[in-house]
């Protein structure tokens, strides 16, 4: 068991290396934010993982919710507008 966790480490950090890890990407309206959630090394797996990720967003009050799964890297996790007054 450990060598396939040491085997999924190491090639979760080759495919991060490479920038070919997949990414949940949700945006909401409200607050107008952007979150990212991973890294996963299918997108099958980010896939079957973002129904948690809404839920809690829900439950923290988010509104008008999108969820893209992506390959990308990126390099602020969560990113929110200010607030227009």
């Amino acid at each position: 068991m450990q060598l396939l966790t040491a085997a999924k480490e190491f090639f979760t950090g080759f495919l991060q290396a490479i920038g070919k890890q997949w990414w949940i990407e949700i945006t909401t309206a409200e607050p107008r934010c952007t979150y990212y959630f991973g890294p996963f090394t299918r997108s099958k797996e980010a896939q079957d993982a973002h129904p948690g990720y809404v839920e809690d967003l829900q439950r923290e009050g988010a509104r008008d919710i999108q969820v893209y799964i992506r390959q990308c890297q990126p390099t602020v996790l969560t990113v929110c507008e200010e607030p227009e007054f």
